[in-house]
């Protein structure tokens, strides 16, 4: 099992960036393919980005597709969220999700362990 915890959400401007972090424990990290979702107040968590175990390839969601750029640095354990260009509908919490299995998936259900999620907040 793998235990993951999100870090570096907080309030930005519309246009602003942030980076968002996911640390793992507790088993080899680079055993576990890896996503962001995503879960705005009102709505069904969603799928926005994921990258195979080796970071070799990646898929987004077309929301943020060109904004969003996800990577992995397996020698530290990490997963991190690049999101520029944002935008008060990316306003949400970011949770970090892991699977059994080094492809990446885009359904929640392929994900068998979760972070407790991350605030971010988008101002206009």
């Amino acid at each position: 099992q793998v235990q993951l915890v999100e870090s570096g959400g907080g309030l930005v401007q519309a246009g602003g960036s942030l980076k968002l972090s996911c640390t793992g424990s507790g088993d080899t990290f680079a055993d576990y393919a890896m996503a962001w979702f995503r879960q705005a107040p009102g709505k069904e968590r969603e799928f926005a980005a994921a990258i195979t175990w080796s970071g070799g390839s990646t898929s987004y969601a077309d929301s943020v597709k060109g904004r969003f750029t996800i990577s992995r640095v397996n020698s530290k354990n990490t997963m991190y969220l690049q999101m520029n260009s944002l935008r008060p509908e990316d306003t949400a919490v970011y949770y970090c999700a892991a699977r059994d299995g080094i492809t990446w998936r885009r359904l929640e259900s392929d994900y068998n362990y979760w972070g407790q999620g991350t605030q971010v907040t988008v101002s206009s």
